[in-house]
């Protein structure tokens, strides 16, 4: 994904940015990134990109399946009975 750092930003406009990004529930990237792309009149596809980190949090998962986890109980049971 491009990257975009912006050199000299006056203070009153980062401190504007950040109050924006409080109001929103956003980072302060998350909400230049809002702005920019209003201004363009560039679509923000929020649904895909939840969908895309659905499905690589399903993958991933589907990854970790293939260990399973000893049953804790299990595990203090048999050391009790030690």
């Amino acid at each position: 994904m491009p990257s975009l750092q912006v050199r000299d930003l006056p203070e009153a406009i980062y401190q504007m940015l950040k109050q924006q990004a409080r109001r929103e529930r956003r980072t302060i990237a998350q909400q230049a990134i809002a702005i920019l792309a209003r201004e363009v009149k560039a679509p923000l596809d929020a649904k895909k990109r939840r969908r895309e980190i659905l499905d690589l949090l399903q993958t991933k998962a589907k990854a970790l399946e293939a260990y399973k986890l000893t049953d804790p109980v299990r595990v203090i049971r048999e050391d009790r009975n030690r």
